[in-house]
């Protein structure tokens, strides 16, 4: 496992972890502290957004780097970005590696959690109970919260919500019928989001991609100090492939 060396407080005790933040004089009490889960996609950054929105400190983005070809958990491509996001941000980033293999993936990352002072993380678990489920227990584990802001939400009006609120979203990955390797590098906009949309009810599949027929990239959005200028090369194998960014 491989942590970024960040420094970080002593752990609070669980009670307050738990949210249970002591009032004295009437006084408001402080900001949630969170982690938030990030592959460096849209479904983190809306998550990420979505506790910056409700005034939460960010104390970490927290990436999973799979080494090995697939994961039924975490994204795989271009997770590296993450770090130059939370640059941008001014966000510490916490990045741990794993095969992939199941249940040491889950493991490591609750190894990671455990250090640092916080009383939840964010997810953007979408529609995979799958997922959801083994974040939940795992913070059981720890005695903190897991957040799902994007549960259940329509995919559609989740995607079109983003390009609408200025999230500069790159496809980076592709293995779904109708797309193809046009789409890789791409960044979507209003025209272009509404034309995979098309093609995402002509094919069944999820708009989202939340059954893994694309993954992405996000650039610039409200929740950066920025944008990220990012090259690539682009794989394909005449079914599926990979934007690989440098």
């Amino acid at each position: 496992m491989k942590v970024a060396e960040v420094k970080f407080p002593q752990r609070r005790p669980v009670s307050t972890l738990r949210g249970e933040h002591p009032h004295q004089g009437g006084s408001r009490p402080p900001p949630m502290r969170v982690a938030v889960l990030s592959s460096g996609g849209k479904d983190s950054a809306a998550a990420w957004w979505w506790a910056m929105c409700r005034g939460w400190t960010v104390e970490a983005l927290v990436t999973v780097t799979i080494t090995g070809e697939d994961s039924p958990m975490f994204q795989v491509p271009s997770t590296h970005v993450v770090e130059r996001q939370a640059a941008l941000a001014g966000v510490p980033w916490v990045n741990v590696s794993t095969s992939g293999e199941v249940p040491r993936d889950i493991e490591v990352l609750e190894q990671a959690l455990s250090q640092l002072n916080i009383d939840g993380f964010v997810s953007g678990a979408l529609r995979s109970d799958y997922q959801k489920a083994r974040l939940e227990r795992m913070a059981e584990r720890l005695g903190v919260v897991s957040w799902t802001p994007l549960w259940h939400q329509s995919g559609h009006d989740h995607v079109k919500g983003m390009v609408e609120q200025g999230f500069e979203i790159m496809i980076t990955g592709v293995s779904a019928e109708g797309l193809t390797d046009a789409w890789l590098g791409r960044i979507l906009t209003p025209e272009s989001f509404e034309e995979l949309a098309q093609l995402a009810a002509k094919h069944r599949f999820y708009v989202e991609g939340e059954g893994g027929e694309y993954e992405t990239l996000v650039v610039g959005g409200p929740h950066m100090n920025g944008r990220l200028e990012v090259k690539g090369t682009t794989h394909w194998d005449g079914v599926r492939g990979h934007y690989a960014v440098h």
